[in-house]
């Protein structure tokens, strides 16, 4: 199914008070995936995590599931390497574009790959798999302890015995979260490709301490003097040993760290951290 396209205006204003945000059916939880073609020109040059889960891919045996397989980013890429993906997403925009990915592809790719519209804190496959990943800060749109535990739950009865689940995120800094929600952060101007223009870019950012949780209000403005439009965003911030703490509560007892899709482990300096974790430990560790 191909994507509809989008016109300029479908681009209007998003406004999102912090205090409503809840459950990851938020409108900060799903209006950055409600253009597949941003996304993908936003995230194009992010590649040091492609290339670490599609190796994973390749090591595993038999099928891999992604959770917040979105169009395609991480999956296709395995898709392409030989790997076989099933992938869950709760964003039709995005599934859509990832089929309409698919179609340009040969048919033996097309078929090493799986797509599901889903929630991932409540879909069932009725399938196991010897690897469970969720890419790119997937697990941030996890908001309560109930989404967490309810994700957990259903990871674990995706795994196979001695299965892991790999997943990464941001690392939380103080500085970050306590910027002022009135200072904007620009950046150079670019093509917009579902508006068509050339838009400025800024950002604004606000932190709700109690719940953990950051907004991000993505300004776009077109130098045409067409109508400015906002997309919210919104993370749970996890601290590393509160997800340490969740990750064992939740049965996984078997855990392993690493930094920015390295071998290294975690300090200071990281950007994402990346946990490889299991409920029993795996028989090869990658």
């Amino acid at each position: 199914m191909a994507q509809r396209a989008r016109s300029r205006n479908d681009l209007k204003p998003r406004a999102l008070a912090l205090h409503s945000v809840a459950s990851a059916a938020d409108l900060g939880a799903t209006a950055v995936y409600e253009d597949a073609a941003y996304y993908s020109k936003a995230y194009r040059n992010r590649r040091r995590d492609v290339e670490y889960y599609v190796a994973l891919a390749l090591r595993c045996k038999g099928p891999v599931l992604e959770y917040g397989v979105g169009n395609g980013r991480v999956a296709l890429a395995a898709a392409q390497a030989g790997a076989t993906v099933v992938g869950v997403d709760h964003s039709a925009s995005m599934l859509d574009d990832f089929k309409t990915k698919l179609q340009q592809q040969p048919r033996e790719v097309q078929r090493r790959v799986r797509l599901k519209k889903g929630d991932m804190r409540r879909t069932r496959l009725k399938q196991r798999f010897n690897l469970v990943i969720a890419p790119f800060n997937v697990v941030l749109h996890l908001y309560s302890q109930m989404d967490v535990e309810e994700f957990f739950a259903r990871v674990r009865e995706h795994l196979t015995p001695h299965g892991r689940l790999v997943f990464d995120f941001s690392l939380p800094r103080v500085a970050e979260l306590t910027v002022d929600p009135k200072k904007t952060y620009g950046s150079p101007r670019f093509r917009h490709p579902t508006h068509g223009g050339i838009v400025k870019y800024k950002e604004r950012f606000e932190y709700d301490s109690l719940r953990q949780i950051l907004l991000c209000r993505m300004e776009f403005t077109p130098v045409d003097g067409s109508p400015a439009w906002e997309v919210p965003l919104t993370h749970r911030q996890f601290f590393p040993e509160e997800m340490r703490a969740l990750l064992r509560h939740n049965g996984f007892t078997w855990q392993q760290w690493t930094a920015d899709f390295s071998d290294h482990a975690p300090d200071a300096d990281t950007d994402s951290i990346v946990i490889s974790c299991a409920t029993k430990p795996p028989r090869i560790h990658a």
